[in-house]
Parts: C-alpha cells; sequence; structure tokens
C-alpha cells in the first residue's frame, strides 16, 4: 500500500504508543484519501478468514446442537464456498443474503460467501416478512442462505423472484431450488476453497441499519474496511493487556459467551478478536441469565460479550446465586450505551479481577471504532474511549470545523473501517458523509483523548442494543384509521438502556384502546419496535412553527403517566 508511516494522531496520550510505531503491529499510513489505514495485516476478510486454519482441532463453535473445531468449520466453509461458486454459478459482485439465529452454520454460511468472494448481506433476524421483503428487493441476492425458521418468512419472496436457497437446521419440505444443508456430503478437510480473486477495494458486505427516513439503508463496506474493521478490536484487546501486564498471545485462549445476534456489527467485533487468536465461542439459542451462569461454569468461559441489558441481569444473577463467576477475566458490552453504574457494580463485586470494557461503533463504522477498559473505564465510567489508530476523531462545528477540546458537537470519524455508503442511495451517502468523515448525528465531547456521548442528534431509540427509529412506528400507527396523530420516543428502562413509547392522539369518537395499537404495531414491525407504553391523549400535539411535534413537551407527560400506572 502507498503512504508513509505516521504515528497516531495524538499518541502521548496513548500508553500503548509502541503498538502503532513504524513497523509495529498496529502501525498507520496516511492514505491517498487523507484517512489512515493499517500498514501491515489482511486487506481482506478472504486472507483473515484463511488464518485461522492453523488453529486446527481447537474448538471454535459451541453450541446446544454441536461443536466446530477451525479445522472443521473452515472445511465447511470452503465446500459451501465451492458449491456456490460451481453449482451455483454465482461471480464476485453477487448478493448472498445470511438470515438465521445464532445457529453455528451462521458463520460457516458469512464466511463461505467471503471465500467465494460474493457481498455478504447478514439480515435481521428478527424482522417480520414485510421487512425481509424490503431488504431483499433492495440488494437483491441471488442466494439465500436461511435457517428454517426464517424460511416461511422468505419463501413468497424467494419464488417469486427465482432465487435459489439454502436452508439450515430444517426437517419439513422443501420446494423447488431449494436445497437442505444437512442434505450436503461431508466436507472434504483437504479440499481448498474455491479459486477466486479478491480485490481489497471489492466489496464485502452491506448490512442494513435503519435511517432517519425510517426506511433500512444497506451499508456497503468493503473488503479493506471489514479488514480494518477486524484490526480495530484486535489492537484495543492488546492494548489492554499490556496495560494490565500481560503478554498479549501467552496462555489459555480465550472462551467468549457470545449474546449478540450474528447479524449485529457488535456481534463481529467480538467475533475478530476471537478468530484472530483462536478463540472460542460459546452460544445460546436465547437469552437466559442463569443458563449464563451455568455455561460460564462449564466451559470456563473468560470473556462475556453482550449488550449492557443482558449484562446487568447476569450480575443479577450472580448476585441471587451466589456466583462467583471464577473464570470470567472479561465484561464487554457494546451496541447501546453502558449505564455508568454498570463498572461500579462490577467492581464493588469483584474488584479489579474482571476487567470491564465498553465502547463505541455504527453499522458505518463496521463495529466498535472507540473504546474504553480497564482502570481507564472504572476511572471514566461515562466515557466510551478512545479511538483504534486507524480512526480518527473530530467534534465539529455547525459549519463542520473542528472544537477545541471540552466543547460539545456534532462526532465526526475517519478511518479504514468506515463503510463506502450506502447501497443505491447516493442521496443518504451524500447525507451522511463529507470530504471522507462520516458525521455520526451524535453530539460529543473530549477531554484527554477519552470521548464521550452527549446526546443523540438522530431521532433514535436504542432498545437493549437494537436501534429503533421513532418515525418507522409512528408511519405504522398513523395507519391505524383511528389514529389523528403519533409521537414515538425513548422512556429510560433500567435494564434495556431505553424502551419504546408512543403518544397516540385519537380520532374523535375513536375507541381504539393502546393494546390494541400495540397489536397492530406488532403485525408489521418486529416485536423489539412495538411501543411498551402507549399513551392516548384528545389534544393536538405540541409543534413549533414549521409543524413539528416537540416531543421535549411530551416526555414529561409520559413520564407521569407512567408513574401512575405503577402505582395503581
Amino acid at each position: 500500500m502507498e503512504g508513509r508511516s505516521v504515528p497516531h494522531p495524538d499518541p502521548s496520550v496513548r500508553p500503548e504508543a509502541a503498538l502503532t510505531a513504524p513497523g509495529a503491529p498496529f502501525a498507520v499510513v496516511r492514505a491517498e484519501d487523507g484517512g489512515l489505514q493499517y500498514a501491515d495485516g489482511p486487506r481482506t476478510l478472504r486472507e483473515f478468514v484463511e488464518a485461522t486454519w492453523a488453529f486446527g482441532d481447537r474448538p471454535f463453535l459451541v453450541a446446544e446442537s454441536r461443536t466446530y473445531t477451525y479445522g472443521e468449520f473452515f472445511a465447511a466453509a470452503s465446500a459451501l464456498a465451492r458449491r456456490l461458486v460451481e453449482e451455483y454459478e454465482l461471480r464476485p459482485g453477487d448478493r448472498a443474503a445470511v438470515a438465521m439465529r445464532n445457529h453455528p452454520e451462521w458463520q460457516i454460511a458469512f464466511w463461505a460467501t467471503q471465500l467465494a468472494g460474493l457481498v455478504s448481506v447478514p439480515l435481521n433476524a428478527w424482522w417480520t416478512e414485510d421487512e425481509l421483503a424490503y431488504a431483499l428487493d433492495d440488494c437483491t441476492p441471488r442466494v439465500l442462505l436461511v435457517d428454517g425458521e426464517r424460511l416461511p418468512r422468505m419463501e413468497a419472496w424467494r419464488a417469486g423472484n427465482g432465487v435459489r436457497a439454502v436452508v439450515f437446521h430444517h426437517d419439513g419440505p422443501t420446494g423447488e431450488g431449494v436445497e437442505r444443508y444437512e442434505d450436503f456430503d461431508e466436507p472434504d478437510p483437504s479440499a481448498a476453497p474455491p479459486a477466486v480473486e479478491v480485490a481489497a477495494e471489492a466489496d464485502a458486505t452491506i448490512i442494513y441499519t435503519s435511517g432517519t427516513t425510517g426506511r433500512p439503508k444497506g451499508a456497503v463496506a468493503t473488503q479493506l474496511a471489514q479488514a480494518g474493521a477486524a484490526a480495530n478490536p484486535r489492537f484495543h484487546a492488546t492494548a489492554a493487556a499490556l496495560a494490565r501486564g500481560i503478554v498479549p498471545g501467552q496462555g489459555r485462549a480465550p472462551v467468549v459467551l457470545m449474546t449478540f445476534p450474528f447479524f449485529h456489527v457488535a456481534a463481529f467485533t467480538t467475533l475478530y478478536t476471537m478468530m484472530a487468536t483462536g478463540g472460542t465461542l460459546v452460544l445460546m439459542r436465547k437469552w437466559n441469565a442463569e443458563q449464563a451462569l451455568a455455561l460460564i461454569e462449564q466451559h470456563r468461559i473468560t470473556h462475556y460479550s453482550g449488550v449492557p441489558a443482558t449484562a446487568l441481569q447476569l450480575l443479577d444473577a450472580a448476585e441471587r446465586t451466589g456466583a462467583e463467576l471464577a473464570t470470567l477475566t472479561n465484561l464487554s458490552t457494546g451496541g447501546a450505551a453502558a449505564p455508568p453504574d454498570l463498572v461500579a457494580r462490577l467492581t464493588t463485586r469483584f474488584g479489579h479481577r474482571i476487567e470491564p470494557r465498553n465502547g463505541y461503533g455504527l453499522t458505518e463504522t463496521s463495529g466498535g471504532v472507540l473504546a474504553n477498559f480497564g482502570v481507564g473505564y472504572r476511572e471514566n465510567p461515562g466515557s466510551v474511549g478512545r479511538p483504534a489508530p486507524a480512526t480518527e476523531v473530530r467534534i465539529a462545528g455547525p459549519a463542520g470545523e473542528a472544537l477545541p477540546e471540552g466543547e460539545v458537537g456534532e462526532l465526526w470519524l475517519r478511518g479504514q473501517s468506515l463503510v463506502r455508503g450506502y447501497w443505491r442511495d447516493d442521496e443518504a451517502t451524500a447525507a451522511a458523509f463529507r470530504d471522507g468523515w462520516l458525521r455520526t448525528g451524535d453530539l460529543a465531547t473530549v477531554h484527554d483523548g477519552r470521548v464521550s456521548i452527549v446526546d443523540r442528534i438522530k431521532d433514535m431509540v436504542i432498545r437493549g442494543g437494537e436501534n429503533v427509529y421513532c418515525v418507522e412506528v409512528e408511519a405504522v400507527l398513523h395507519d391505524h384509521p383511528d389514529v389523528a396523530d403519533a409521537a414515538v420516543l425513548g422512556v429510560p428502562h433500567p435494564v434495556l438502556g431505553e424502551e419504546v413509547a408512543a403518544v397516540v392522539q385519537l380520532r374523535d369518537g375513536a375507541l381504539v384502546t393502546a393494546e390494541a395499537l400495540r397489536e397492530h404495531v406488532g403485525r408489521t414491525l418486529a416485536a423489539f419496535k412495538v411501543p411498551a407504553h402507549v399513551v392516548l391523549r384528545d389534544e393536538p400535539m405540541p409543534r413549533n412553527p414549521t409543524g413539528k411535534i416537540l416531543k421535549r413537551e411530551l416526555r414529561e407527560p409520559v413520564r407521569e403517566q407512567l408513574e401512575l400506572l405503577k402505582e395503581a
């Protein structure tokens, strides 16, 4: 790669600066577009996953159904990749949709697409049929890699568009164009992946994230961007180890309890770190705190990874049962803002034995780009940490100018792991990116190199790590004939961080109930988007002179009504 070696933009606040010095493992260079890139390491996801073959018989994926070693996983992914290329006649640039729960075969399907040079499209497994159809219409995949639970939701689209599918964990009948993965021959462990050229600048993934319009947008990451996303968490893990006086790479390989859904970018952040070190992922079919405690003891789990909501439930369960979490060394949260008292609870209960970690990342950054860990996290629990070496931070004023340290402005990011834009949406791309910088829509401030998120500019609720865009829910409420007006906002929740609330003005004479409106939303949108609370009102919504609803004036009435419901 062309460019000159440069130190991190602010090495004075990086005690691990030796990791980024010229010639060091995480050295960076200034690329032609002005952004930073890692000087060495994989340039594509195919290069990245091929290196895991060396871990051989180490366990990689542990689930209720079965365990895959790295060797078994790589052989299965290679075999599926060859089938996609040779029998399905797929070619680099073709899209492949992946939609299933956290089965081990999700990883086989995803990495098969990368070994075949395809563009993988991980879809939200919680979406309804309509939501899935919208994304499929948008990305037009040539193959569906789905489980038996998702197939009925996607079959109408598949059959109507003549797209073939491979279905996993499916005992029922299949129609024309659908093959059961379980019917395939056993993979040949000596067979190589297909001979396909994968370029660093080629598209690797399209991951959907809702936009301010309420419609999902496909964020497109190149191979080089995903390679950068794989390096970012490895840097932070290495820096965290050095800060604790541990030599990286020595000792037992990490064993992580994976609770993020695989389609979420936060899952990729954890996955990349584990795969690079030969670690093990222990999977859960459905989150349950007591079961998590049992798995931690059974598999001697060292790392917990999940949204703050499940981390809090894990600590609650440990306190109830007296569990010591004796093997746990790391507790990492992401996907939503971690309440500051989480790290305080962890420290009070376990001292400094279990290292806390949180951070910041978006679909548009292909996962975590900022991280807060160890002593720094305990001393600054409201921060999301410092950037990875190939990520630059700007706190921007109204004109995009860089603001001085300590001032509040919009968080802008630039670096290798940023997506190149939104799939077939030039307008949305132009609105989100400026001169290589991503406008995150979050208000933030920087102190001593540490970023703290102050508020969100975007109209969004983060419920247990899942983004819920208010306008999307409002649109569904407006479709009900008894609704005259609607406003959706987030209200605090002690475990989820936020939950969805709706304020609805009914039409004169309407008799619809709050529960009926919740059911109406649930018929169109995923369950996590359905308002937990619906407040009915008779008077018109407060609006500003341009007609925009003043949601700040609705928050207090909603809070008061929720308090009354608690007392009732």
